[in-house]
């Protein structure tokens, strides 16, 4: 009996070999040799289709060190993700204890509030330029007709006023899809608890605070996890909104990579700006998991 332990334990390991092996070679293939060939890349002044590929060293990090370009578009990228972050979840969170507590046309506002996750972020970009637009948007007509045309200004070409309209735009669209999570958080909830504190005389901001807040942290760090992400790597919107303006206002790391790699023809610039995303996407990854992780309650 204890012979054929080792030959059933060995036959196990070649069926799993054999229905690993294709799913490897294609993550091989699409994930681990692109990234391999990108770490390469940026270490080389190649501009993306001469088959001149010069090893140049870290001289493509060096600069990035040294750009104020590169500093100003991680400047922007941080303040979107900070803002996003914060914005996205807040208004998640009462999105869903609003749905959570209407009791008439309760799946309607469900989808009006999900509706703008549907659209991709370029029908979405191209909604809120309409919307923003000086001469004809929405914003500024209302503002004429309430009498207050004093206010009325360009959003989108104006340096201050064009970052903020992306993270505003950018939270219409994304609230509704955290929505989701936190309602099902929410849902999960034991009524027990929510009932014993009524009880108890706790009114509802103080049910609020001290149960169902709590309670959301395992559904708070998977969304906080997927708003830093998304966020730091924004980039349909400031395409089709800004184009990077006015100048460079509204340039973030994404925008720069595509811009450089592709409209200046400096792939192995690109790519080394893309490395550097990447690590930075990691390390903050990295940290809020270990954060939030320690909020998380088990009930």
């Amino acid at each position: 009996m204890l012979a054929t332990r080792p030959v059933r334990k060995k036959r196990w390991f070649n069926y799993a070999f054999w229905f690993i092996l294709p799913a490897f070679v294609l993550y091989s293939a699409f994930v681990i040799a692109p990234t391999a060939s990108a770490v390469w890349l940026s270490f080389t002044s190649w501009d993306g289709i001469s088959d001149d590929i010069r090893y140049i060293g870290f001289s493509n990090f060096i600069e990035i060190w040294h750009s104020t370009r590169v500093h100003n578009a991680l400047k922007n990228t941080l303040l979107i993700t900070i803002a996003l972050v914060v914005l996205e979840n807040v208004l998640a969170i009462i999105l869903a204890m609003l749905v959570d507590k209407v009791r008439w046309f309760r799946n309607i506002f469900r989808s009006v509030f999900y509706f703008p996750v549907l659209m991709s972020g370029i029908v979405m970009g191209f909604i809120w330029v309409i919307i923003l637009n000086y001469n004809f948007g929405v914003v500024n007509q209302f503002l004429d007709k309430i009498g207050l045309s004093a206010w009325k200004m360009d959003w989108l070409g104006d340096p201050k006023m064009a970052l903020i309209s992306i993270i505003f735009s950018t939270v219409w669209k994304a609230a509704g899809y955290y929505m989701v999570i936190y309602l099902a958080g929410i849902q999960g909830i034991p009524q027990e608890l929510t009932e014993a504190a009524s009880i108890d005389g706790a009114n509802g901001w103080q049910q609020f605070r001290y149960i169902t807040f709590p309670l959301l942290a395992s559904a708070m760090t998977v969304c906080v996890m997927l708003s830093m992400i998304g966020s730091l790597k924004i980039f349909d919107q400031i395409a089709v909104m800004t184009d990077g303006g006015p100048g460079f206002a509204t340039e973030t790391l994404t925008y720069i990579i595509y811009k450089v790699g592709f409209g200046e023809l400096r792939q192995g610039f690109g790519t080394a700006l893309a490395i550097v995303l990447f690590l930075i996407t990691l390390i903050f990854s990295l940290i809020q998991i270990k954060v939030l992780r320690k909020r998380e309650v088990q009930y």
